[in-house]
């Protein structure tokens, strides 16, 4: 027998034998979707050997009706599932903002220190070019000193 997702259509083939009379819970292998599945019974007569014309017909007939079996939505476990996926979407979002955030801080620091030290390293010919650049620079590296000893007395 075939048996179509409700949630994305996709066809399984199962064996009659799996599926109680009164039904059974099951769970799509590609969406991971579960619903609940009942046979309905109309037309399970047996074909005679003078009817084998109509096999096509009722062989397509009885995938429209398998396709039409009503399916209820086991709303406790779709919730279940809901809930830890939203929790982990949740937590992955606030880690990953965290990390986003030092990783741009890492590179801020890296950058400001390669800035300096190029700064420092090309002071004479800056200043040669930029004569008004050796006040800025001499501030820039009096500041500089001043956070380091403010940081050598915090710790």
């Amino acid at each position: 027998m075939i048996i179509t997702c409700p949630n994305c259509n996709k066809q399984f083939k199962i064996d009659n034998s799996l599926i109680p009379d009164e039904g059974r819970d099951l769970q799509c292998g590609s969406c991971n979707h579960i619903w609940f599945y009942k046979i309905e019974e109309e037309n399970n007569e047996a074909l005679r050997l003078n009817e084998e014309l109509f096999n096509k017909e009722i062989e397509t007939k009885a995938e429209k009706k398998e396709e039409k079996i009503t399916t209820e939505i086991n709303y406790k476990k779709k919730e279940k599932t809901s809930e830890k996926q939203k929790n982990n979407n949740a937590s992955k979002n606030t880690s990953s903002k965290v990390s986003k955030f030092f990783s741009y801080l890492i590179v801020f620091i890296i950058s400001f220190i390669a800035l300096v030290i190029l700064l420092d390293t090309l002071k004479t010919p800056l200043i040669n070019v930029f004569p008004r650049l050796e006040i800025i620079l001499f501030n820039l590296f009096e500041t500089l000193q001043d956070l380091k000893l403010f940081i050598i007395d915090l710790v």
